[in-house]
């Protein structure tokens, strides 16, 4: 099995921040709980930094926020590729909420997504202070840094994207009072940002190799997923010359290629492969021993009975999406299960539908049997989450080329992705000619809805494309829902301080 950061399920340090949490105070200003202060002065920060690993992964911490339902809520549900899923009685609610656009205030999938990213930033936060007091400066407490700072910013990023002006906390919280914050303006919070993305590129490794050519440390934060991450921001602005420079800065730094198969992504075998640039580590030993499971993929699994209790089924693919694929693109089987048709992949037959209860379900969280017998689970917990993938990039370098006039480069970019996915079968997906901008605009747009299906992104794309009104209207989708209202309890614990977004109060 797997060798990875696994500590950060136990190692996280739980931060009580009052309007952010509404928590307690006895977990207030507590000690790592993986090191002592000597500890630290030793080697480095790893207790507190993989507690940040952890928390982004256990369903019980912080990871329902980044992959668990509330996450497929708010980055999923709300595009025209996905929807509620599972059964219709199941969760109801959130089929109206988000599939519908009538957003409330006070639902706990919210909730728990703002808890949740303020409770990686906190522990960001707390290892900092920590090295800041200690003065630990030294090589490895360096890296150590520059991974808190970017989980802060991979938090403040979706934060800002979700709800638009947020609270900026970026100092350690010892009381409730600390964190009573009014809300910060977007550029602010971009500046943060941007600060600490530059910072962990300047300070973390190319990569984790060792002698041999294999990586010591699986799934661990690189230079390159800082500037994939901070290229992903840049373009939500439509900063298009320097996202286009940090997305080429990956792509030249030679440490990342396409993988030969779409369909190996999502395997067992593909985890951490040549084109992963960050992935949420999960693992499920034999026996079920050594279970460091995720929900993402168990909350995603085919919902149903006996051999096919596969998960909740929730982030099922809409019809829109099915028809959204080229003729003949390898990758619409790739991504979706269909219901009474043979899986594609391992010579099993799903049931029919209505007897579970969707048509298309997410193929890219696809338990393999082997897995399911070696780990005693038929849910799939010990599936890696895909954060950033270097298709991804290769697609943002060719927005961004092609945004800024440069029309030839943004076509090398986008037929990379496009050759990869057509596997040498020429008779398909042809290649994509640069023709005039919106030509190739468009182009790019469609080959990130169907490259990058269900991962998170295309209700975000929407927005920043200023398209999302067109696509979505029917839907119920206004230009005021691109940001969602901040939940009423941290407002209630705000002390007066945080104030509902205009266009929700």
């Amino acid at each position: 099995m797997k060798q990875r950061i696994q500590k950060g399920s136990y190692l996280v340090v739980v931060l009580a921040m009052g309007l952010l949490l509404g928590a307690c105070n006895k977990f207030l200003d507590r000690k790592p709980l993986s090191a002592t202060l000597e500890d630290l002065n030793q080697g480095g920060l790893e207790g507190q930094i993989y507690g940040l690993y952890g928390a982004i992964r256990n369903g019980d911490i912080a990871g329902q926020g980044f992959g668990g339902i509330p996450w497929l809520g708010i980055q999923n549900f709300r595009s025209d590729d996905s929807e509620k899923g599972s059964s219709a009685s199941d969760g109801a609610d959130w089929g109206v909420i988000y599939d519908q656009f009538q957003y409330v205030k006070d639902h706990w999938s919210n909730t728990v997504y703002w808890d949740h990213h303020y409770t990686l930033i906190g522990a960001a936060n707390t290892a900092l202070q920590i090295a800041d007091s200690l003065q630990l400066n030294d090589p490895a407490s360096q890296i150590n840094r520059a991974e808190a700072r970017f989980f802060r910013a991979f938090a403040y990023f979706d934060l800002v994207r979700t709800f638009g002006e947020v609270p900026k906390i970026d100092f350690r919280v010892y009381s409730a009072t600390d964190a009573q914050r009014p809300k910060a303006p977007i550029a602010e919070i971009y500046a943060l940002i941007d600060a600490d993305l530059q910072f962990a590129a300047a300070n973390l490794p190319l990569n984790w190799k060792n002698a041999a050519g294999s990586s010591r440390f699986p799934g661990r934060l690189t230079k390159g997923a800082a500037q994939a991450l901070h290229a992903k921001t840049y373009l939500a602005r439509s900063n298009w010359a320097q996202g286009l420079t940090l997305a080429q800065a990956v792509i030249n730094s030679g440490e990342y290629a396409l993988t030969s198969s779409f369909a190996g992504i999502w395997t067992t075998a593909g985890e951490n492969n040549s084109e992963s640039i960050f992935e949420i580590q999960a693992s499920i030993g034999a026996n079920n021993a050594d279970n460091y499971s995720a929900p993402n993929a168990v909350h995603q699994g085919v919902r149903g009975s006996g051999d096919w209790d596969l998960g909740w089924g929730w982030n099922t693919p809409t019809q829109e999406l099915v028809d959204a694929f080229e003729t003949g693109d390898p990758r619409k089987n790739a991504t979706i299960l269909f219901s009474g048709q043979p899986d594609g992949l391992y010579g099993k037959v799903l049931p029919d539908f209505p007897t579970i209860p969707r048509k298309y379900w997410n193929k890219k969280v696809y338990p393999e049997p082997s897995q399911q017998t070696f780990t005693g689970n038929r849910q799939g917990g010990w599936i890696n989450q895909r954060v950033l993938r270097f298709a991804d990039v290769l697609l943002l370098a060719a927005e961004a080329a092609n945004e800024t006039g440069n029309g030839a480069l943004a076509e090398t970019y986008l037929e990379r992705v496009r050759s990869r996915a057509r596997a040498g079968d020429n008779a398909i997906l042809p290649k994509v000619v640069f023709q005039s901008q919106a030509q190739m605009r468009n182009a790019i747009r469609q080959e990130r809805r169907v490259e990058l299906a269900l991962e998170g992104d295309r209700f975000f794309d929407l927005v920043r494309w200023g398209i999302a009104t067109n696509v979505l209207g029917s839907a119920g989708y206004t230009n005021k829902h691109r940001f969602y209202p901040i939940p009423q309890q941290a407002i209630d614990n705000s002390g007066g301080k945080l104030v509902q977004n205009p266009e929700w109060q």
